[in-house]
């Protein structure tokens, strides 16, 4: 769920969050799409939630990740984590804010575990009633990004503070989604389980429940978004090195998964995510 990226097309501008809020959210980006011919674009698995505020415009989803899951029209939006992509209209100008959220700072900021998103979209009017559009009008109203993403830091830390953290949350599943990022998702499951002395039938329903993916496709979502970052990166290296560096077999097997996941293939991705950006390190990606 994200904002496309031609270079001709967009404007971004990133920034990290208030170190308290980093467990939670780890990313902001602000962007500006001027109009394009309308397109479709693909909206790849990732290993973040993807947290959307339009302050013009809206996004529309034709097909969510999980195709049980019906398209809509947003101007706030979460979107769960998934293992296939999603697909986005594109074409009309839209400015706005995308947040890396992490699965923990569902449960911290929504109040609800990833694993009640996974594959979908979700209007956050429907989880955070009343302050959504008061949102929305401090964001359109602000005199730039800067100020933007300071509301954003109160936003969301009055949010953590009025909600409960990560209660709720096993230590297990913790253990091993840390253990996964660790390992940039190269660490066999079983070993896993091992660890935190569950079978791994029972690892995979707990994980499943909480983050909205089983472990082996959590470890794919994460070794992809790492090679994705690479790729992304202003000093990139070639795709064969890329795929090395993130732990594949070999290029193909990350083409495989550009196939599977993003749903185009590795070039066109690059393409399409070549903005122009204002400052910051931050790039809309997902």
């Amino acid at each position: 769920m994200s904002a496309p990226a031609a270079e001709s097309a967009i404007r971004t501008c990133g920034r990290a969050p208030a170190a308290w809020l980093h467990p939670y959210v780890s990313a902001y980006t602000g962007y500006r799409q001027e109009a394009t011919p309308p397109s479709v674009h693909q909206g790849v698995a990732s290993a973040h939630l993807a947290f959307l505020f339009c302050v013009e415009g809206r996004v529309e989803v034709l097909g969510n990740a999980d195709p049980a899951r019906p398209p809509g029209t947003f101007t706030a939006a979460v979107g769960g984590l998934h293992d296939a992509p999603a697909r986005i209209a594109q074409g009309d100008p839209q400015t706005g804010l995308q947040l890396r959220l992490t699965w923990r700072g569902a449960r911290a900021l929504l109040g609800v575990p990833a694993g009640a998103l996974a594959g979908d979209t979700v209007d956050l009017a429907d989880l955070l009633p009343g302050r959504v559009a008061p949102l929305l009008d401090r964001l359109a109203s602000a005199s730039g990004w800067a100020e933007r993403f300071a509301v954003l830091d109160a936003e969301l830390t009055a949010l953590l503070r009025r909600g409960r953290g990560e209660r709720g949350v096993l230590p297990e599943v913790g253990y091993t989604w840390d253990r996964l990022v660790e390992a940039g998702g190269n660490v066999r499951i079983e070993e896993l389980a091992r660890e935190v002395g569950w079978s791994r039938r029972y690892l995979a329903e707990k994980f499943r429940h909480e983050t909205g993916l089983g472990p082996k496709a959590a470890a794919r979502v994460i070794r992809f978004e790492g090679a994705c970052d690479r790729l992304l990166a202003s000093d990139r290296p070639a795709l064969a090195q890329v795929a090395a560096e993130a732990g594949y077999v070999d290029q193909s097997h990350l083409s495989r998964d550009f196939r599977d996941l993003a749903g185009i293939p590795a070039t066109a991705w690059l393409a399409e995510r070549n903005p122009k950006v204002d400052a910051g390190p931050g790039l809309a990606r997902p």
